[in-house]
């Protein structure tokens, strides 16, 4: 047998009942002949719990503290559960990221991985121990404690088992696994037996909890099959893979959603050709992620600007571009919250150009106005009002006949 890696949620560990069932199903896997090397993250809301503390102090905190203060929540979790494992009467060693060999850029609140020296995980395996891993966190070459992004424990899982070069790895979570949408937002949401990574990126990135962004990148690249699957149920979960056959699956594969979307404008900028670069390098390089935009000209050769944001960075983005003022020489700028952003997404869009011409006429069925929009060749992307997103994801699914998904793709590791 080879090397597992596993993953489990803030809500797998949320109490220490199911940090008991997690032992077991840990433990279960080494019986079986595995090396097990074990990714948790904080026990249940305990991040949110950290946040809400420092928000106390301040509404705008030093990155760096709040790097220090939200890996505490890991470092609880792996120590309960190597202690629940050893109970058990096997031998396990808890490891924060950096104990662990993680190391990533230097950047505080959103770093990426850039290498994992394996060595210590490797030689503890070679000792019988099952290894508990603290994810969502790394240590910068600057020794400087960093995270990885909320749902970075994902990423941490994976990049584990690529530098391992383990046999699988396993991402448990509070759901059986995939799904059209998310089911407590559509009731009649289907679980997906298999989704190419390309789908699931695109899943990921727009909204769906379940998966990570980076953790789809390092599995793509790596050619890794992550299985994403229940914590609380001993049954076979969604496989996220290379995938053929695609002619057999729905053209629209799942719809994603996020709540919490701003849009910014800044209005009368002059029409000049280093016009993006100057106001998106300047928000890249204080860590504000951009995403639809929208450029209109006015008659008298002047340029309004449209993008989105999170929500949670509207008040960092109002600070920047106000002190950037002069520099960018725009003449007035507004924003416009409560708003949401739901996406459809399917590898079989690219064949289909009615896709996009359904989604607007769901959606104006459903009296839903659209304010943005973007298209790549596998989703498209809406701005709604946030009041409307439950109706747009249900006449969304509905439209498209998500409920009635049979699927008989097959997915190559």
């Amino acid at each position: 047998m080879g090397i597992i890696v596993q993953k489990f949620g803030g809500t797998s560990v949320g109490s220490i009942e199911r940090i008991q069932h997690v032992a077991d199903t840990v433990t279960k896997a080494y019986k079986e002949g595995n090396s097990v090397v074990t990714v948790v993250s904080a026990m249940g809301h305990h991040t949110d719990e950290l946040v809400n503390l420092a928000q106390q102090i301040s509404p705008q905190n030093s990155k760096r503290e709040m790097d220090m203060l939200l890996t505490t929540g890991e470092q609880v979790s792996i120590s309960l559960l190597a202690m629940a494992i050893q109970a058990k009467g096997f031998k396990a060693i808890s490891l924060t990221g950096w104990q662990a060999g993680i190391q990533t850029e230097s950047i505080h609140g959103n770093a990426r991985i850039e290498t994992i020296q394996t060595d210590r995980i490797q030689r503890l395996i070679n000792e019988g121990y099952i290894v508990i891993v603290a994810g969502f966190q790394g240590l910068s070459n600057e020794d400087e404690i960093t995270t990885l992004g909320r749902g970075g424990s994902d990423t941490t899982a994976v990049a584990l088992a690529a530098a391992l070069e383990a046999e699988r790895c396993d991402i448990y979570t509070d759901v059986l696994g995939v799904y059209t949408t998310d089911p407590r937002i559509e009731p009649e949401a289907t679980k997906l037996s298999h989704v190419s990574y390309d789908e699931m990126l695109e899943l990921a990135a727009l909204g769906a909890a379940v998966l990570h962004p980076r953790a789809v990148e390092f599995a793509k690249n790596y050619g890794l099959v992550i299985q994403v699957r229940s914590s609380q149920h001993d049954e076979i979960g969604t496989f996220i893979g290379e995938e053929n056959q695609m002619e057999q699956q729905s053209v629209v594969r799942g719809i994603a959603f996020e709540s919490n979307v701003t849009r910014m404008t800044l209005n009368g900028l002059h029409n000049q050709v280093d016009l993006l670069p100057n106001i998106f390098t300047i928000l890249a390089t204080e860590g504000i992620d951009v995403d639809i935009i929208i450029q209109s000209v006015t008659s008298d050769n002047l340029v309004n600007l449209s993008f989105s944001i999170k929500s949670e960075n509207m008040l960092e983005t109002i600070t920047i571009l106000e002190s950037k003022k002069e520099y960018l020489g725009y003449v007035s700028f507004d924003f416009e919250s409560e708003l949401a952003k739901v996406s459809i997404v399917g590898s079989g869009m690219v064949s289909n150009p009615g896709v996009a011409a359904n989604m607007f006429k769901f959606l104006a069925e459903a009296s839903i106005p659209v304010k943005m929009v973007s298209t790549s060749e596998i989703k498209v992307s809406t701005v709604i009002p946030k009041s409307q997103l439950q109706n747009a994801v249900h006449a969304l699914h509905k439209g498209y006949e998500l409920d009635r998904v049979q699927e008989e793709v097959v997915v190559e590791g």
